[in-house]
C-alpha cells in the first residue's frame, strides 16, 4: 500500500485527511520513505500533505507566515484516460498533456478554447470571440477528427465539428483538461481520430485520486459569484455553488463583438450531483448551452449578414462499483441533443436551414487487475439521427479489448477496437494499436521517460459533409470513411524545477476528407484526397524555487513550446482552396512568463503574459504574433482581474474571411459568498 506522490514541507493541522496505502513500492518517495514521519500501518494520517483532492492533483501552493514554505509538488496518482483500464499519469504508456485548474485560474483565458490555444500541438481556428464558435485539431489534422469528451463521455456533434467545441461547463466547473495526441480509436471509439479532448470537472469521479472515496473531491458548501465587463459592449457573470454532492452553476456573456455583424448572446447550465448505495457509485451529469450570434463572413465573404443560434442539452449517468478489488466495472448511459438554425441572409430565407441532432449511446466497460497485468474491455453503443433540413440515422457498435503489462520500469498497454457502423457496409472493421513506455530514471527529485506507438483509427463522415447543401457549399453522399496509422515517439522529463515534453509524430491519411474549391467562382465541394502529416513538438516550464523577502514570497515560471508540422498530399487533382485539411500549421510558438507574489495574510499578486506566433499554410494566411497578458489580486475571499487580448491589436484572420478583432480589454470580479 503507497501514496504515489513527493511530499512538501508543510504545517501540522489538527484536522487531518487520511489516505489508504494500496501497495508497497520501490519509489523513492513511497511508504518506507516516510519514516520518521506519522504513520500507522494501513493507513497515513497525513501531517504533510493538506489534501490530494482537486487542487492538488497538478500544483498545489499555499504560502504563509506561520508555515514552512511549501514546495511545488507534480502528484502522479491521478488517473487520466489515456488507456481504457484506468491508470495514473505515471502508469500511462502515453503522453497526455494536463491543463490543471491552478493553470487556467492564472492563464490570460476567458473559455476552453482559449486555454487551448497555448498547447503547442493544438490548433484553435476562432470564428466568433469568447468560443461563439471554434474549431479544434490537433497534429495538423481537422475539427472533425477529434473526440471532445465531458468525464469521458463523447459529446462531438455528428452534423459537424463545428459545433462541436459549444462546453456546456464554465471555468470554474473545471478540474482539470486532459490533451491525447495521435489516433486513440481504440480507447475512445472511432471519432478520436487524431486525438481527443478530454474535460473533467471538480467532484466527477474522473476528478479524484485513485482509491478515494466517491465524495472526496467535493469540498464543504461553497458559492462563488463572478462579474466581468469590458471593451465593444462587452459583459456578463457566472456563479457556481458546490457541496460535498452537487454543484450547480450558471453563466451568461454577451457583446456586440469587436467586428460588423459578429455580436453574441450566449449562456450555459451545469448541475452535477454524486451519491452511494452500497458499494456503487453513481455521478448524474446535466448540461445546458444556448447561443445566437451575428455569423459575418463565416461561411463566405460573400454573404456578410449570415446568422447562427444552436442549442445543446446534454446528460449522463456514470455508475461505477465492483465485484472485487480486483474487477471493476463502469456503466454509463448518455444523451446529446444538438439544435441549430442558419440563416445565409438573415431575415430573408435564402440559404436558411435547421437542423437538429439527437444522439442516445451507452457504454459498459471492466477492468480486471491480475497476475500478468490489468485487462480492461467493453463495449460501446450509440445512434445518431438528424432531422429537418435532411434526415438521416446511423447506429455504430464499438467493441473493446485491452490489456496493459506494468512490470518494473515498463508499461506496454495493446489493445484493438472492433467498429460496426450502419451508415458504411454493415461489417465490423478492426483498428489495433500499441502504447510503449519505458521509465529511464526514477527519483523521488525527477522521473524521466520514452514513449513509442502506433495505433490506427476510422473516422465515418459527419452529416455536413455527406448532405450539406447551400449556395456556397455542396456535400458529398459518396464519401468514404477516412483511414489513418499513426506512428509517434515521445520523451518526458518531470522534476520541481523543469517539466520537458517532446513528440514526433507520422500519420498516414487515406480518404481524409476536406471542403474544397476547384476554381475561384466554384462552391465549396467535400472530397476525398490521400494526405500525410508529419511534424514534432516540444514544450517545457521552468519554474524558480519559491524566494522569500521578509513577509513576500515569490514565484517566477515559464512555459516555451514549439510544433512543427508538414504535410504531403498524393493526389494530382488541381485545387484552388482547401478550406480546412490543407490549412494547417505550419510552425506554432507559445512564450509565457508568469510571475506570482505573496504577502503572508495579506494577498497575492499573479501575473501572466501569453505570447503566440504562428504560420498556417494557405494563400491567403501570413504569419502573426498576439500577445495577451493578465493581471489578479486576490485577498481573501475576493478576486480582481483585468485581463489585455491581442495588445498590439493586430488584425488577423484564423479562417479566410472571418477578420478578428484588434485590441479587447476585460475587467472582473469574483467573490466567494462563503466556503
Amino acid at each position: 500500500m503507497y501514496l504515489r506522490g513527493r511530499f512538501m514541507k508543510k504545517e501540522q493541522f489538527f484536522s487531518r485527511t487520511s489516505l489508504r496505502f494500496r501497495r508497497f513500492s520501490r519509489k523513492g518517495y513511497a511508504l518506507f520513505s516516510v519514516l520518521g514521519r506519522e504513520v500507522l500501518i494501513g493507513v497515513l494520517s497525513v501531517a504533510v500533505v493538506s489534501h490530494a483532492m482537486a487542487e492538488g492533483i497538478s500544483v498545489v501552493e499555499e504560502l504563509a507566515k506561520d508555515t514552512v514554505v511549501r514546495e511545488a509538488q507534480t502528484l502522479d496518482d491521478v488517473v487520466v484516460l489515456g488507456s481504457r483500464a484506468p491508470l495514473t499519469e505515471g502508469e500511462t504508456a502515453r503522453i497526455v498533456t494536463v491543463i490543471t485548474s491552478d493553470d487556467i485560474h492564472r492563464a490570460a483565458v476567458a473559455t476552453v478554447n482559449d486555454a487551448l490555444k497555448m498547447v503547442t500541438g493544438v490548433d484553435v481556428r476562432q470564428r466568433g470571440g469568447f468560443g461563439v464558435q471554434t474549431d479544434i485539431s490537433i497534429d495538423g489534422g481537422t475539427f472533425d477528427q477529434i473526440a471532445i469528451l465531458l468525464n469521458g463521455v463523447n459529446i462531438g456533434n455528428p452534423q459537424t465539428g463545428h459545433l462541436s467545441a459549444d462546453f456546456p461547463v464554465s471555468l470554474e466547473d473545471i478540474e482539470r483538461i486532459e490533451i491525447i495526441e495521435g489516433a486513440a480509436a481504440r480507447v475512445f471509439g472511432a471519432s478520436a481520430f487524431n486525438g481527443a479532448i478530454n474535460i473533467v470537472t471538480k467532484g466527477s469521479r474522473s476528478s479524484r485520486v485513485q482509491g478515494s472515496p466517491v465524495t472526496s473531491q467535493l469540498s464543504p458548501v461553497n458559492c462563488v459569484v463572478a462579474l466581468e465587463g469590458g471593451s465593444y459592449g462587452t459583459f456578463g457573470g457566472n456563479g457556481r455553488v458546490a457541496g460535498k454532492e452537487m454543484s450547480l452553476s450558471a453563466g451568461y456573456r454577451q457583446s456586440d463583438g469587436g467586428t460588423e455583424n459578429s455580436y453574441f448572446r450566449q449562456s450555459q447550465g451545469f448541475y452535477s450531483l454524486n451519491s452511494q448505495l452500497s458499494t456503487l457509485n453513481f455521478h448524474l451529469t446535466l448540461g445546458a448551452t444556448a447561443k445566437r450570434y451575428g455569423a459575418n463572413t463565416f461561411y463566405s465573404a460573400a454573404y456578410p449578414n449570415q446568422y447562427e443560434s444552436n442549442g445543446r442539452y446534454f446528460a449522463s449517468v456514470d455508475i461505477r462499483g465492483g465485484f472485487s478489488d480486483a474487477f471493476q466495472f463502469q456503466v454509463q448511459p448518455y444523451w446529446n441533443l444538438n439544435t441549430d438554425h442558419f440563416q445565409l441572409i438573415r431575415g430573408s430565407g435564402v440559404g436558411e436551414n435547421f437542423h437538429r441532432t439527437n444522439v442516445i449511446g451507452g457504454k459498459v466497460n471492466g477492468n480486471y487487475d491480475w497476475s500478468l497485468g490489468k485487462t480492461a474491455f467493453g463495449v460501446e453503443v450509440r445512434n445518431e439521427s438528424i432531422r429537418r433540413t435532411y434526415h438521416s440515422d446511423r447506429t455504430e457498435v464499438s467493441l473493446f479489448l485491452e490489456h496493459n503489462i506494468i512490470y518494473k520500469r515498463y508499461t506496454a498497454s495493446m489493445g484493438v477496437v472492433a467498429n460496426h457502423n450502419s451508415g458504411y457496409d454493415g461489417r465490423f472493421h478492426f483498428f489495433p494499436g500499441i502504447d510503449m513506455k519505458y521509465r529511464v530514471w526514477d527519483t523521488s527529485k525527477a522521473q524521466s521517460d520514452v514513449f513509442l506507438s502506433y495505433n490506427t483509427a476510422f473516422r465515418m463522415p459527419t452529416f455536413t459533409d455527406l448532405f450539406y447543401k447551400s449556395p456556397t457549399n455542396e456535400g458529398n453522399k459518396d464519401l468514404k470513411p477516412e483511414r489513418v496509422q499513426s506512428l509517434r515517439f515521445g520523451f518526458r522529463y518531470n522534476s520541481s524545477l523543469l517539466t520537458l515534453n517532446s513528440s514526433l509524430f507520422y500519420d498516414w491519411g487515406k480518404d481524409m476528407i476536406d471542403w474544397v474549391m476547384y476554381y475561384p467562382t466554384d462552391k465549396y465541394h467535400s472530397a476525398n484526397f490521400r494526405l500525410d502529416n508529419r511534424g514534432f513538438s516540444i514544450n517545457s516550464k521552468l519554474s524558480t524555487p519559491n524566494s522569500q523577502l521578509s513577509t513576500i514570497n515569490s514565484q517566477l515560471s515559464l512555459q516555451v513550446g514549439y510544433c512543427f508540422i508538414d504535410q504531403k498530399r498524393y493526389d494530382d487533382v488541381a485545387i484552388y482552396k482547401s478550406n480546412y485539411a490543407m490549412e494547417y500549421l505550419k510552425h506554432k510558438v507559445t512564450v509565457s512568463p508568469q510571475l506570482t507574489i505573496n504577502k503572508e495574510h495579506s494577498y497575492t499578486l499573479h501575473f501572466v503574459v501569453s505570447y503566440r506566433w504562428q504560420d498556417r499554410m494557405g494563400p491567403f494566411y501570413k504569419p502573426f504574433s498576439l500577445i495577451d497578458a493578465k493581471i489578479s489580486f486576490v485577498k481573501r475571499k475576493y478576486e480582481a482581474t483585468l485581463s489585455l487580448n491581442n495588445i498590439t491589436s493586430y488584425r488577423y484572420y484564423d479562417l479566410s474571411t472571418v477578420l478578428q478583432p484588434g485590441f479587447w480589454c476585460m475587467a472582473g470580479i469574483k467573490v466567494k459568498l462563503w466556503e
